[in-house]
Parts: structure tokens; C-alpha cells; sequence
């Protein structure tokens, strides 16, 4: 074989290992992480009448989350490019495990409160972090599709967080305590396991990977080193400089807007669905919640491919955004009618989520190497406040019974997302030195 073959093969070889090790440890612990983030969606089926829980209550309980986890972020991801992945992802899993069971026990709102700002600092720095751990194992053109895999685990979570949940609200009531109970314990309790997992089987880089030859790892490195142009080790405050890129803010803003909507659909897919008919179990409503993200699970996957074979990623966040707007003000229109009302539920997760892909892949591509553990880390920081004002402004404009005023809200977060990026200039992902996307200054 030509020099040129054997490096190809060596390299198809490579990431195939890579793609099957890697890939399945680290979308589980998103799977884990982002279900027993929403899981209180599902749980305050039961909670709201065992805890007086109003609609702007639960608003609260679910987006108080977030203003500590934008505080915890950025530390979060520094440390562990400090000390590496395997111990500090561990150890995220495993505190944010612990604390989801716990919350199985409070006893009033103050204490939820509570739980949700201790579950907010122990899940901090676990997205950014596993996006940095991917720019360690995947080359630019293969990057796409691994953030979608990773980007995956949202919609599998809510399957299977909507599917559980409400089996468990209506069926499980073990040692006389609550099916809400229940669902943070039995959803909390795999997080810890695979805590364990991490620790023992994530290998922190290429070159100190048991699955891979010495020099498959050689090759992985060089060709990941080759896509960025050489530079100096920044000391912390010159990472911290990153934070002043306008570039990097302007994306980072956008990305709260489209947090807004994610969030604001994701926690209250429950209500919504519970209003379409009154008479729907707990099981029913989770049987039904599960269909949109199933939905948006295979147009995510759809997208990312789509996204990585043009190597166009701004003309699909924009269309997706759009269509994630026109789906929310569709579940408004038909709210008291079930199948049209699911149909535009699975429009707006396919937006949501399909945005995620292509919006990442994007946004990387305005950070140097040394830039990218502090730069992903506020994107998501900043956006994660978009997680705190759509469930609490839902939350506090929606009525009881009815949560469709809320929407409105989401629906002009997803329109300002749409044309904060349609202003993005971005040339089109190509195979060799990542380049800087122009945004308006």
C-alpha cells in the first residue's frame, strides 16, 4: 500500500476504536446528567399537591438550577483541564448522582429549593467539559457528527426520563413513600454507578489509551495538533481574555435565546401535554411526552449529518430556530387538540435539538487551543442563564391549568436567536486550520 493508504486506513482504524469506546461512556453520563436535571418536569406531577406547588413555584424549583451553574462553570472546566477528565468528570457524576436521590426527601419547598441549587453546583462544568474532552479525541471534520452523538443523549434522556417517570409516579410506592419520591431516587442512583464507571474506563488522552497502539494515539494527537496554528501556553488570566472576545459573546448571547426555548419546552412538556385532556394518567402523559423527543432524536441525527457533509452550519441553526418557533406557537393554537398539538411538539424538538449540533460545531471554530476549555465553558455559562429565564417566566405567566401564555415568551427567544446568527458571517467547514467566524462587531 501507497504511504498516502496505510495513513487513511490508520486513520478510519483509529477513530472507529475511538467512536466505540468513547463515545458510549460519555453520552451516558449526558443521558444521566440532563434526566436528572428535568426529571422534577415529571416529578411535580406528584409533588405539586404533597408540596402546594404552584406553576410559578415550579417554575422556580426548575430554573433556580441554573444560577448557580453558571457561577460554577467556567472554574469547573479549568480544573479539569488541570487534572484531567476521568477524576473530575467522576466526580461530577457522582455528587450530582447523590444529590438527585436526596432530593427524593425534602420535605418542603424551602428544601427543594435548596436540592436544586446544590444539584446545579454539583452538575456545573459537565457539558463544556465533555465538549472539551471531544475536541481531545475527534478531528474537526468528524467533530460534527460527535457533538451530535453527544447532543443525542438530550432527547434519549427525556425518552427515557418521560417513559420512567411516569410509569414510576403511578406505580411506585415502595416503603410508603411517594411515586415523585421515587423518580429523583431510582433516576439519581445510576448517576453514582456510573461515576464509578468513569473513574476505572475514561482515559483521559489518546496517547494514554489502553484500547489504542501507540501509535494510533501518536497519529490521533498530531492530526488533532495540526488544526490549530502553534501557540504559547496561556497563563489563567490570559485564558480568562477569552471572556472579552466579542465574537465569542455575541454567539454566547444567541445561545441564551435559544436556551430559552429549549428549557422553557423541555420542563414543562408534562403540563402541556396533561392539558390537552384532563383525564390522562401520569403513565399517559410520560408515554406521550416521549413521542416529540423521539421525533427530535432522529431529526437531530438527520441535521448533524446534513450539516457535516455541506459544511454549512448557519443556515441550519437559523431554519431550525424558525421552526422551533412555529412549532411552540402551533402548540398554543391546538392546545386542547391532542394530535395536531404532538405534531407541533415534535417540530419544536427537532429545532431545539437539532440546533445543537451545528450551533457547536460552529461555535468552536472561534477558539484557539489553549482558549477552548475557558471559551466553551462561558458559551454554556452564558447561555445557561437562558435556562433560568424560560422556565421562570413561563412559569410566572403561565396559568394554573394552562401554561400556553408562557409560551409566548420562548417563541420571541427563539426569533431573536434566529436573527442574532442569521448576522453571523461563517465560511463553510473545510479539512485542515480551523478558521474564526466573523460576527457583527
Amino acid at each position: 500500500m501507497s504511504a498516502p493508504a496505510v495513513e487513511d486506513e490508520l486513520g478510519r482504524r483509529t477513530i472507529r476504536k475511538v467512536s466505540f469506546r468513547i463515545l458510549p461512556i460519555v453520552g451516558l453520563l449526558y443521558v444521566f446528567n440532563y434526566m436528572d436535571r428535568a426529571n422534577i418536569s415529571y416529578a411535580q406531577l406528584g409533588m405539586q399537591h404533597e408540596l402546594a406547588i404552584t406553576t410559578a413555584t415550579f417554575g422556580i424549583a426548575a430554573s433556580i438550577f441554573f444560577l448557580v451553574y453558571v457561577l460554577f462553570e467556567i472554574p469547573s472546566n479549568m480544573i479539569m483541564k488541570k487534572i484531567g477528565a476521568r477524576l473530575w468528570l467522576a466526580r461530577i457524576a457522582i455528587t450530582w448522582g447523590l444529590v438527585t436521590v436526596l432530593t427524593g426527601f425534602v420535605q418542603n419547598i424551602p428544601q427543594l429549593y435548596g436540592a436544586r441549587i446544590l444539584l446545579g453546583i454539583a452538575e456545573a462544568g459537565l457539558f463544556p467539559g465533555l465538549l472539551l474532552y471531544m475536541t481531545l479525541w475527534f478531528r474537526t471534520q468528524e467533530r460534527g457528527r460527535a457533538i451530535a452523538a453527544l447532543a443525542l443523549a438530550q432527547p434519549i434522556a427525556m425518552v427515557l426520563g418521560s417513559l420512567t417517570g411516569g410509569f414510576i409516579l403511578d406505580h411506585v410506592r415502595w416503603f410508603d413513600l411517594s411515586g415523585w419520591r421515587w423518580v429523583f431516587i431510582l433516576q439519581g442512583a445510576p448517576a453514582v454507578l456510573l461515576g464509578v464507571l468513569t473513574l476505572l474506563y475514561l482515559p483521559n488522552r489518546p496517547s494514554g489509551a489502553r484500547f489504542l497502539t501507540a501509535q494510533e494515539g501518536e497519529w490521533l494527537e498530531r492530526a488533532i495538533r495540526a488544526e490549530y496554528t502553534a501557540e504559547e501556553p496561556e497563563t489563567f488570566l490570559g485564558q480568562l481574555r477569552i471572556l472579552k472576545n466579542r465574537k465569542v459573546l455575541y454567539l454566547a448571547v444567541a445561545n441564551l435565546f435559544a436556551a430559552c426555548g429549549l428549557y422553557g419546552f423541555t420542563f414543562f412538556v408534562p403540563q402541556i401535554i396533561s392539558q390537552l385532556d384532563p383525564s390522562y394518567s401520569a403513565t399517559n402523559i410520560g408515554v406521550l411526552g416521549a413521542i416529540p423527543f423521539l421525533v427530535g432524536a432522529v431529526g437531530m441525527l438527520l441535521v448533524a449529518r446534513n450539516s457535516d457533509r455541506t459544511g454549512e452550519r448557519r443556515g441550519h441553526v437559523v431554519a431550525l430556530m424558525l421552526l422551533a418557533a412555529i412549532g411552540l406557537a402551533g402548540t398554543i393554537w391546538f392546545r386542547q387538540d391532542p394530535v395536531p398539538a404532538l405534531v407541533c411538539l415534535s417540530m419544536v424538538a427537532i429545532g431545539v435539538l437539532g440546533y445543537m449540533a451545528p450551533y457547536w460545531a460552529m461555535a468552536a471554530r472561534l477558539l484557539s487551543r489553549e482558549h477552548t476549555a475557558v471559551g466553551l465553558a462561558a458559551i454554556n455559562s452564558i447561555a445557561a442563564l437562558g435556562g433560568f429565564l424560560g422556565p421562570y417566566v413561563i412559569g410566572i405567566n403561565a396559568g394554573e391549568g394552562d401554561v400556553s401564555l408562557g409560551l409566548y415568551f420562548p417563541i420571541g427567544c427563539l426569533l431573536v436567536c434566529a436573527l442574532m446568527l442569521l448576522a453571523v458571517r461563517l465560511p463553510r467547514d473545510r479539512t485542515g486550520a480551523v478558521e474564526p467566524a466573523a460576527v457583527p462587531d
